[in-house]
């Protein structure tokens, strides 16, 4: 890694590696990643036979970098656009997430890590960003928690469909994104396109990244996986 690496397109300036940093770590996780396959970690899952793709928390609260928690996603969205094509010109099953407030519901110790006011229920903020053109026949699945299978019924719904391949897109690297391939990764094959996820902070993006592909599942180039679903056309 000699290049002097660009930062990266999407995230919150404040949350942002600095410029000499960034070289940096990026080298000593490449070369961590090496030291992991040396131990026999980060084998591949490979692509199954039957995929179904996710596509967590790409609402409007959380593309909109003036929502406290929301930040630039501008170039994740388009990715998973890329991914939503080839799915559903495959006719590969494709599910979405939101979030699913409810201001009855009891507080948590976990509320207190965050001064947040979240919109209410029927706020057009929990819509699913337009520019990704969800189709009725795709399933929203409104989640409290990180994790799309906690509290909901995504596993029921994807072992019916008898899914082998679970394709994660979306944000955020370090919480959703990684709380969903956690759950996912001892039923299914786990595949995230490195280019479709993303989130606010570039530190956390690139950890939490590298910790996916060596334990929980393959983080391929976008190009892999549209390759991959062009080949799963169904009737």
């Amino acid at each position: 890694m000699t290049d002097t690496p660009s930062p990266p397109r999407f995230g919150s300036n404040d949350l942002a590696m600095p410029d000499d940093l960034r070289g940096p770590l990026l080298a000593h996780l490449h070369e961590l990643h090496a030291a992991y396959v040396r131990r026999d970690w980060a084998g591949r899952v490979g692509f199954g036979n039957n995929a179904a793709v996710i596509v967590i928390d790409l609402a409007r609260y959380w593309l909109d970098p003036k929502q406290i928690i929301g930040s630039r996603l501008d170039v994740v969205v388009d990715a998973t656009r890329e991914v939503l094509i080839a799915a559903r010109s495959a006719g590969v099953p494709i599910f979405f997430t939101t979030f699913a407030p409810d201001a009855a519901h009891p507080r948590s110790p976990h509320d207190s890590k965050q001064a947040v006011t979240f919109p209410s229920d029927d706020s057009p903020l929990w819509d699913i960003d337009p520019r990704l053109e969800r189709r009725p026949s795709e399933k929203l699945v409104r989640k409290r928690y990180a994790s799309a299978f906690k509290g909901t019924t995504l596993l029921d719904m994807l072992t019916v469909l008898r899914i082998d391949t679970l394709i994660v897109t979306g944000v955020s690297t370090s919480h959703c994104v990684y709380a969903t391939c956690r759950d996912a990764t001892d039923c299914f094959r786990v595949i995230v396109p490195r280019e479709a996820v993303g989130e606010r902070c570039e530190l956390m993006h690139e950890v939490f990244l590298h910790d996916i592909d060596i334990d929980l599942g393959d983080v391929v180039p976008l190009a892999d996986v549209v390759g991959y679903l062009a080949q799963q056309v169904r009737e």
